[in-house]
């Protein structure tokens, strides 16, 4: 056979691979940003939003794996970066919701997606925290931060996943140096809480001892 009979018996092939490049691409971007809306939903106290944007996102998921069945070697950067948006935004939801941990099943990924995606869920937690110091919440703040300090602890455990994961390595880096620093804001506010009800203490003693005095004078 000829090469150009070859080349031209896959055209009509290599178009149907560039179309669904293309619109793997596009639906990347898409869910990208639907995950973002997602988390910034939840930021704002709007879970039901938050769960229409993550119903849409797995929709376009499943679309994209379809797709994917007969073209593997089409899966870009872009999707990546797409499926670990999205589990982020589900773990968060999950957590700040009903106090559990998706597993990547339920949420129809592979596990390096949903590692990568818990990683970067430490971020979202301490924008949690701080909004709960900024409102006096302390106690909610701390359960923010002992997610956040789980989480952590867990993924530094997972050496092996290291070398198909190159990026959790550095994840996990920025993951405790934001893990401290919250510990630090934390333990301001704590500091902060307790001085204000020793000075209130105070000022209630003085102002008893004051009207003691005063009963003395008459």
């Amino acid at each position: 056979m000829l090469l150009k009979e070859i080349i031209i018996a896959y055209q009509d092939a290599l178009k149907e691979k560039e179309r669904i490049r293309e619109e793997t691409f596009s639906t990347s971007r898409r869910i990208t940003l639907l995950s973002k809306q997602a988390v910034m939903a939840i930021h704002r106290s709007q879970p039901d939003e938050a769960k229409t944007k993550l119903k849409q996102a797995k929709e376009l998921i499943e679309q994209i794996e379809k797709n994917l069945i007969p073209h593997p070697d089409l899966s870009t950067n872009s999707t990546k970066v797409a499926y670990q948006e999205y589990a982020e935004a589900q773990i968060f939801l999950k957590l700040t919701e009903e106090n559990r941990y998706p597993n990547p099943e339920e949420l129809g990924i592979q596990i390096i997606p949903y590692i990568l995606g818990l990683a970067d869920s430490v971020g979202e937690f301490r924008r949690r925290t701080l909004d709960f110091l900024r409102k006096g919440k302390l106690k909610d703040a701390e359960i923010c931060l002992r997610i956040m300090e789980e989480i952590y602890t867990e993924l530094i455990s997972l050496e092996s996943a290291y070398s198909v994961a190159p990026e959790l390595r550095r994840k996990c880096d920025i993951a405790r140096h934001v893990i401290e620093a919250t510990v630090g804001d934390v333990a301001t506010e704590t500091r902060r809480i307790s001085l204000e009800k020793s000075i209130k203490h105070l000022e209630k003693k003085i102002d008893i001892n004051k009207a003691d005095i005063i009963k003395l004078q008459k």
